[in-house]
């Protein structure tokens, strides 16, 4: 007994249905009663590939119409047994049978038993293959989506290591291995893991780079290499709004709860606010607005990448995290040193040891940490000499040009960290995590 789903909006037509279905050799199984209900999805036990309306040509109209059509993926077939449309009926009943989902059966084939059998039958072999060729079209896309995974995840580990295309797949696929997972679920968290890497670095770079702006700002007003500190604080200001608007455009934050826009928000608002102080009129009162826009921006920027560290769920991105928050250190250093003297402000220089000790103790961490290379080894150890060279010029002495030595060890240190930062987010040990 082949089996069907019977809906009828008016029930009173369904008892009379029921003895012509079972003499064409039909049984109804649980149909849906309500309008706009859908039956059981093709593939499930039991699940009828057909579904028969009945009624007038407007209750059929209504009960098939979008509001009530199968939801994505059921390969099911209607079949609308009702009087032909009048004029007034036909756009909706051509866009009807336009999906494809459903056909015609007139209402006069129900008076006979053979003639209702075949139809019946033609139109499960019609509903049979139409779900053979989704669920092939299924599997074509599939198996589409994993190979482009797989080669954006190549491109990844390529240019994270500098290995062939065959090492970058070799690699994913024992990591699938590895890990139990399909290849294509491995190279999507591999590209995950990248975006997250970047998203942290790049939120870190709005700590340095509020203080970077200050920093150079009060290095133009003590005359220290000031059109060289113009044009640096030009850069600074343009990253920072390419990171804030990269950040905006991040599909992964989508699924993220609205707490974490929030911080975005809330930072890219206290970016508007020191913009406003830097263009102003140059000058001493202007700088210390802008450095108190440039706390609450710092502070904004903390709370973003912290949010964005956990919500990465990957241990691994606390080093990113840790390494960029050394590069506003530096900045924040030289800065306090700097309008210390521009402003007359002595107490400036008690925030230094603290801050210091900050920078040597993650120094130590980050020299000491498993997630480690050749290259970041050998960077480590120039930021460690460039780190000393700060000390001494902060401790003063006989001809050393104090300013001079903090703008320029500063931006070296800068450039160290950056470097480090970049071969942190590009680790394989990161990306594998």
């Amino acid at each position: 007994m082949n089996l069907l789903s019977l809906l009828c909006p008016d029930d009173r037509d369904r008892p009379a249905l029921l003895p012509l279905l079972q003499a064409a050799g039909w049984a109804v199984g649980d149909a849906p009663r309500q309008r706009g209900a859908v039956p059981p999805a093709a593939g499930t036990v039991d699940a009828p590939l057909l579904t028969v309306l009945w009624g007038t040509t407007e209750a059929v109209l209504a009960a098939a119409g979008p509001d009530t059509a199968p939801e994505e993926g059921l390969e099911g077939l209607r079949l609308l047994c009702c009087p032909p449309p009048d004029a007034a009926q036909l756009p909706a009943w051509l866009a009807l049978l336009e999906t494809g989902q459903a056909v015609w059966l007139s209402p006069t084939v129900w008076s006979q038993p053979e003639a209702l059998a075949l139809s019946l039958s033609q139109a499960q072999a019609q509903a049979r293959q139409r779900s053979q060729w989704r669920q092939a079209a299924t599997r074509a896309q599939a198996q589409l989506d994993e190979r482009k995974w797989v080669d954006r995840a190549k491109g990844v580990l390529m240019n994270a290591r500098g290995i062939s295309e065959d090492e970058a797949f070799r690699l994913l696929r024992g990591a699938s291995m590895h890990a139990h997972l399909r290849l294509s679920e491995l190279s999507r968290s591999v590209i995950e893991a990248a975006q997250w890497a970047e998203a942290v670095n790049r939120a870190g770079q709005l700590r340095m780079l509020s203080q970077r702006l200050v920093k150079l700002a009060a290095q133009r007003q003590a005359g220290v290499e000031v059109k060289r500190a113009r044009a640096a604080q030009d850069e600074a200001a343009q990253r920072l709004q390419d990171n804030l608007a990269h950040l905006a455009s991040l599909p992964l934050l989508d699924d993220q709860p609205a707490a974490l826009r929030d911080t975005l928000t809330c930072a890219e608002q206290a970016w508007g606010a020191l913009q406003r102080s830097l263009d102003g009129k140059a000058g001493l009162p202007l700088l210390a607005e802008a450095d108190a826009r440039a706390e609450e921006l710092l502070q904004a920027a903390e709370a973003l990448t912290a949010a964005l560290e956990a919500s990465g769920a990957r241990g691994a991105l606390r080093i990113v995290n840790l390494c960029g928050r050394q590069r506003m250190r530096v900045q924040r250093l030289a800065k306090l040193a700097l309008l210390a003297g521009l402003l007359n402000q002595p107490e400036r220089l008690a925030l230094l040891p603290a801050l210091m000790d900050d920078f040597e103790a993650t120094l130590r961490e980050l020299e000491q940490a498993p997630l480690s290379t050749p290259d970041i080894r050998e960077t480590l150890a120039a930021a460690r000499d460039e780190w000393l060279r700060l000390l001494r010029a902060l401790r003063g002495g006989p001809g050393i040009d104090v300013q001079g030595v903090l703008a320029a060890s500063s931006d070296a240190l800068l450039a160290l960290f950056h470097r480090l930062t970049d071969s942190y987010e590009r680790s394989l040990q990161l990306i594998m995590s």
